[in-house]
């Protein structure tokens, strides 16, 4: 049995803790906030509760995959994995409704629409790779059995290595079509002309498999992770504040402890200031950030408002290279999830989540800042509401990539810095470990090079698979 401290309590690190716990270690968890979940963190505004972070999930396979591992390890218990994370997914009805320049359409998109047949092929060809991507989001790509997802990827992209230069060659598909599918590269937080053509499967993948919300909202993954870990005996400390980090011991302001290994799902950019004393300034070339406007209404929206609604920036590429130079761009992508009440979540009132995206400038951003209005306003009348959404507020919460910047990557970096094409998607090995430091694991959306739930948890099993052997 080893003694191992996790530093960290998203979800990634909640993950690894159950796991190494169940295995037999002891472990524990340290985590300065006083949640549960990271960047997925629960809220209230006006007495009703949203959630944070990831708003959507997608590929549960890589769920029932963690469930099935902790199952697998240890003495049986008297309740499975599913009994103690008892998750209840929902189904959206679509992937999203998209408005782009002059077009209206959802994903999947209907048959009464001009682009159907279009997207019908596309589907047709990319729904099928729903299972090789799950099997390399939960294997280590050096694993010889995750050769066969690897062929199957390899024989529907060829040569076409990016996610821009893969839809380039698919002449048959509408402009637009291709930019709305493109654009769904910034869930990693970088352009597709920076990613695998993996991404461009993603749309059809996820309008076939369908994304899915836990009932009760996302934060409930935290919540079933940390009842997971506490089941398996993980100790779990909030409110400490870890000073530094040193070969087998973490120090927070008031404890030290040893440990034989560590597990971090800290970014590695906070890592190193912690382990070296030196100051980490934000990468020249990072991940984007986010502007996450979460209210409450007073009214419903129109009754046709869909869950979740993406308004595109006219100029796809213009946003790409804001976003890389680290600037506002003149029009952004906007997320909006709006939620009625007794929605998902158990509140009284309509709530609705503005998700801007931003560049990592480490700034601070309001409801009054010219840009943010500016938005809000263009959004709004995309959507072909009456007035801007932020006039329908009853109260509000900004969190900005000051906010982000503060308890992750400098600058508010949703997932760091960005890696090299070679380095993106699940087709190499992540920097999970140093061999000049046996003692140190690393997890979480910034070490893994893809982003959302699916690639975090997975990468988390990933990386601990040796250390789940050391017992």
């Amino acid at each position: 049995m080893s003694k191992i401290i996790v530093l960290g309590a998203g979800l990634s690190g909640l993950a690894s803790a159950s796991l190494l716990a169940r295995a037999g270690h002891k472990v524990t968890v340290l985590d300065k906030q006083s949640w549960l979940g990271g960047k997925s963190r629960r809220i209230e505004v006006a007495g009703q509760i949203m959630d944070t972070g990831p708003a959507l999930v997608t590929f549960t396979g890589v769920w029932d995959k963690l469930l099935k591992r902790y199952d697998e390890l240890g003495a049986s218990q008297s309740k499975s994995a599913s009994e103690i994370a008892d998750i209840n997914f929902v189904k959206l009805n679509e992937l999203g409704r998209y408005f782009y320049q002059d077009q209206v359409t959802d994903l999947p998109v209907k048959p009464d629409h001009e682009w159907f047949e279009a997207w019908d092929r596309f589907e047709k060809e990319h729904a099928p790779l729903t299972e090789p991507i799950t099997e390399l989001l939960t294997k280590m790509p050096t694993d010889p059995a995750s050769l066969p997802a690897l062929a199957k990827l390899q024989k529907r992209y060829g040569l076409r290595l990016t996610t821009s230069w893969y839809l380039k060659g698919l002449k048959w598909m509408p402009e637009k079509l291709k930019d709305i599918i493109a654009i769904h590269t910034l869930n990693a937080g970088i352009a597709p002309t920076k990613t695998l053509a993996l991404y461009a499967s993603m749309t059809a993948v996820m309008a076939a498999d369908g994304i899915k919300v836990p009932v009760g909202g996302v934060n409930e993954i935290a919540q079933s992770l940390g009842k997971l870990a506490v089941a398996a005996g993980v100790e779990i400390k909030l409110n400490q504040q870890i000073t530094k980090v040193q070969k087998r011991q973490v120090h927070t302001a008031t404890e030290a402890y040893n440990a034989d290994y560590i597990v971090s799902s800290l970014d590695p950019q906070v890592l190193k200031m912690l382990m070296t004393g030196k100051q980490a300034s934000p990468a020249k070339h990072r991940s984007c950030s986010g502007i996450a406007i979460y209210a409450v209404l007073n009214k419903p929206l129109p009754a046709d408002t869909v869950t979740h609604s993406v308004v595109m920036p006219d100029d796809p590429p213009e946003l790409y290279a804001s976003l890389e130079t680290a600037r506002l761009p003149n029009q952004t992508m906007a997320f909006v999830n709006y939620y009625q009440a007794q929605e998902i979540y158990p509140n009284s009132k309509p709530t609705v989540a503005v998700l801007l995206t931003a560049p990592a400038d480490g700034k601070h951003y309001d409801l009054d800042h010219p840009w943010v209005k500016n938005e809000v306003a263009r959004i709004s009348s995309r959507m072909c509401l009456a007035e801007p959404i932020t006039e329908l507020f009853e109260d509000s919460m900004v969190l900005d990539p000051e906010y982000f910047g503060s308890y992750g990557a400098p600058g508010g970096a949703l997932y760091g810095a960005t890696k090299p094409l070679w380095q993106s998607g699940p087709f190499h090995n992540p920097q999970y470990k140093n061999p000049l430091r046996p003692w140190l694991y690393r997890v979480g959306a910034s070490v893994h090079p893809g982003g959302g739930i699916p690639a975090v948890l997975g990468g988390a099993m990933n990386s601990i698979a040796g250390l789940l052997k050391k017992n």
